[in-house]
């Protein structure tokens, strides 16, 4: 890959990250200051959004970059600009039907998400508010996310990055001073705080569609000069721009949906099992592990899932090529990252669950909230698997079967999601989750490797030798909780649980990079990345 591609790979998987990072972050203030209830209810609103936004969008802005990439570099810009135009009418006319779906739509949906009228301070009315108050949202965002496609497509990753970030912040400062505001000063209810807090989407959205407004007055006189020079063009009707658009952007949408479709069936579900199962705080439950715990375990997916994907431009390129040999590795290693970045974080998330829990959100109802992280924590590397798996797929021309993976995945949750929170309770949303993410990872792996013959035994093996490293890891967390025990009671004070973390951090992130560096495990599967480990581990 060149250094453009790498340099601006990197720049959008440290802005992403960033903004997952803030993502979480903004949680803490806002747990204490909505609680459990309010964090359910916002989770109810967003969900069903975030489809919203994927379906509306249809892929179209990735499609895009994929598009003007390919024309521009056959020296026809202006068919990249045609396409651009024709695409903003697109999402505008798609935005604005999805917003009117979703506001129109969200009473029927809420009553259909809360059914019993003592289902507890969430009511169905609640419900369609703050699902009304997001959808605003739908009218900018799938044309801003096309302008941020067109500049990808000129290979500037910038106005990305930084539109990202910007909207993250905006929207955090919004969301955070709006709550404080009704609640504290105002002494409104958690309902109306929480209504605020879903339009912040629409006032960090406005901020990116400002920010790449600038961007675009700054190239837009370079790209028409392209226009005017170029000697040669390709004449595409409308039509068929539109149908090559949308042949590029299919595959696309099943990846990004994927996750709050699992997290859809948890809203028609979730509340209806656990009142058959007279559950009491289904509230603090659900925040557990749609809320909360969604925020934590995402971190290190979108860290590994960022390195994987870094990989995959190229691989498209060698399959082209049939250079098998190449092909293999590149799989290899964009399996092998995912496993030597998420299996340790995920171990680690499980043994520290209540304190990482109690830390960052609070000690009130640890006793089900620590218990239900630990059980999310595995479903971690499957959500980063599945990505990582259909991005493969993706580069091997295999796209088609992501769908029918997703598809097989989502049955099993829909037909089990119920019977499984019945016999094991809130936990059982997390079972079927995994269950229905392992089913298509399992399936994504089986094509692959029926497709090109890919051998997985150097994954298999290089992935024992992880686990092996995580379980000394977990041990000596394990002893390293039993002596701190003895001297913070972290378990009931919750700046003790922040200490613990600390420590928990440090040294079980420190014996597993030991383990890893000096096995050279690391430097094979990352490369020159862990240069950046000899200035601590060679002195």
């Amino acid at each position: 890959m060149s250094n453009n591609i790498v340099r601006g790979t990197m720049l959008l998987t440290g802005a992403t990250f960033l903004s997952k990072f803030l993502g979480m972050i903004y949680f803490i203030p806002f747990n204490e200051l909505v609680g459990a209830t309010g964090v359910t209810l916002y989770s109810y609103a967003y969900i069903p959004y975030n489809i919203f936004i994927s379906i509306s969008t249809v892929g179209v802005p990735l499609a895009v970059s994929k598009f003007v990439s390919k024309y521009n570099s056959l020296g026809d810009y202006r068919t990249g600009l045609r396409m651009f135009r024709t695409g903003m009418l697109l999402m505008a006319v798609t935005g604005l039907l999805a917003f009117f779906v979703l506001f129109f739509s969200a009473e029927p949906l809420a009553h259909l998400m809360i059914t019993t009228k003592d289902a507890g301070t969430i009511s169905a009315a609640d419900v369609a508010m703050v699902i009304r108050m997001v959808s605003f949202a739908l009218l900018i965002i799938p044309a801003m996310s096309l302008v941020r496609g067109f500049f990808q497509g000129y290979q500037s990753m910038g106005p990305t990055a930084i539109s990202q970030v910007v909207e993250q912040i905006i929207r955090i400062v919004f969301l955070l001073g709006a709550v404080y505001i009704v609640l504290v000063l105002l002494d409104g209810t958690i309902s109306t705080a929480v209504g605020f807090a879903t339009f912040s989407a629409f006032i960090g959205a406005l901020a990116s569609c400002i920010v790449l407004w600038v961007y675009w007055q700054k190239r837009k006189t370079h790209i028409n000069q392209q226009v005017q020079q170029q000697e040669q063009t390709y004449q595409i009707s409308t039509k068929d721009l539109i149908v090559e658009l949308f042949r590029y952007a299919g595959p696309f949408v099943v990846v990004g949906i994927a996750t709050s479709l699992y997290q859809l069936v948890d809203q028609f579900t979730f509340e209806r099992a656990m009142a058959a199962i007279d559950k009491s705080n289904w509230e603090v439950a659900y925040s557990a592990i749609n809320g909360n715990g969604h925020k934590l375990i995402i971190i290190p997916v979108t860290i590994a899932t960022g390195l994987s994907l870094a990989i995959l431009p190229a691989l498209t390129k060698t399959f082209t090529q049939k250079n098998w040999s190449s092909l293999y590795q590149q799989i290899n290693q964009a399996l092998q990252i995912v496993m030597v970045l998420v299996i340790p974080a995920a171990v680690g998330l499980l043994m520290l669950s209540d304190i990482i829990y109690g830390a960052l959100f609070g000690l009130k109802h640890i006793e089900i909230t620590g218990p239900l992280l630990a059980w999310y924590a595995p479903v971690a590397l499957l959500f980063a698997l599945f990505t990582v798996s259909a991005s493969i797929l993706q580069g091997i021309n295999q796209q088609r079967f992501a769908v029918i993976s997703l598809s097989a995945g989502l049955l099993l949750k829909i037909l089990f999601n119920i019977q499984l929170i019945y016999t094991f309770g809130a936990k059982g949303a997390i079972f079927g989750t995994g269950l229905a993410v392992g089913i298509a990872v399992l399936l994504n792996l089986w094509r692959v490797v029926v497709s090109i013959g890919f051998p997985l035994k150097q994954t298999i093996k290089r992935t024992i030798l992880i686990g092996i490293f995580s379980l000394i890891m977990a041990l000596v967390l394990w002893f390293v909780e039993w002596v701190v025990g003895m001297f913070l009671p972290y378990e009931s004070n919750r700046l003790a649980a922040v200490i613990m973390l600390i420590v928990g951090v440090v040294v079980g992130g420190g014996v597993y990079l030991w383990l890893g560096y000096f096995s050279t495990l690391l430097e094979r599967i990352l490369g020159n990345r862990i240069r950046i480990l000899d200035r601590v581990f060679r002195r």
